[in-house]
């Protein structure tokens, strides 16, 4: 029972509401909050700011929440531990990625889930930021994100492909075009994704490295929204080249690599470096470890 009012204080925090906390956890709203009731008693601390609505966590809450998110993972990882090998893995491995190393997943995932068929898999679009939050709150198991020289804090990275970067355009000029250089992409009229988003930030490097600046005429916050101003033809895009894969020659669109510089940024798997891992984790990294990318712009 107290793993489960545990649960429910993680639930609460994660969904900032007691209704969708509820139902995160599949109990009433009333059995929720009697648990919650249940818990602060057994500390004697008052963890829950309560008003009509969920206010927030005391200062003692916070504390109690970083504790009851290693408690809950690690009973998670018990509980698929002591299933035994013949049971067969279970229960849920939730991966964040960017929305830029979406396409690339599905083989890394097809491949898990075949191997492990009763293991769920929850897919979420976050940008980097949130999935070093979410790896350090343990709200997901792995994130699909950019890599650095060192991996981050309390985690562990293995790489999955490069992803390389290319022109998507429509102009005429450059129909026969076997390579653009930034310079020459940088005087086109551009749709971009906005500076908050980390891709971005590398194209901006990228055009600084060959002494030029753009300023997109449209900036968008999400690829979706993205491709469909691209898909008009009016304006050129910068993309992954695995991400323009998904799409081809639609609309009288062509992918041109770009040079001078060429860049390469390496993508990668994060895990959290705690220890015992949870088996869902091992397993995932498992199959990482053993089905390389194969895609335009992959290793």
């Amino acid at each position: 029972m107290f793993v489960r009012q545990l649960h429910y204080l993680v639930a609460v925090a994660r969904e900032g509401h007691f209704g969708r906390a509820a139902q995160a956890c599949h109990v009433s709203q009333p059995t929720l909050s009697a648990g919650l009731r249940k818990l602060e008693e057994e500390l004697g601390v008052p963890l829950v700011m309560r008003g009509h609505r969920f206010l927030g966590l005391t200062d003692h809450g916070v504390r109690v929440l970083a504790w009851a998110q290693r408690i809950v993972a690690d009973y998670d990882g018990l509980k698929q531990e002591i299933s035994g090998p013949g049971a067969g893995l279970s229960g849920t491995l939730r991966i964040g990625a960017i929305p830029t190393a979406l396409p690339a997943l599905p083989p890394l995932v097809n491949a898990f889930c075949a191997s492990h068929p009763l293991v769920r898999v929850t897919l979420l679009a976050l940008p980097s930021a949130a999935i070093l939050r979410g790896l350090d709150e343990m709200e997901i198991d792995a994130g699909v994100t950019y890599l650095a020289e060192a991996p981050p804090a309390r985690c562990r990275a293995l790489a999955l492909y490069d992803e390389s970067y290319v022109l998507i355009t429509a102009q005429p000029g450059l129909r026969d075009a076997a390579a653009v250089t930034w310079a020459e992409a940088a005087r086109l009229p551009l749709c971009l994704l906005t500076p908050d988003m980390q891709n971005r930030q590398i194209i901006d490097r990228l055009f600084a490295d060959a002494g030029v600046s753009a300023t997109p005429r449209i900036e968008a916050n999400s690829i979706a929204g993205l491709w469909s101003l691209i898909r008009s033809g009016l304006w050129s895009g910068i993309v992954p080249a695995a991400e323009s894969a998904r799409f081809g020659d639609a609309g009288g669109l062509r992918a041109i690599p770009l040079s001078a510089p060429r860049h390469v940024q390496p993508v990668g798997l994060l895990v959290s470096d705690r220890d015992p891992p949870a088996p869902v984790v091992t397993a995932f990294l498992r199959t990482a470890r053993g089905h390389p990318l194969e895609m335009a712009g992959a290793r």
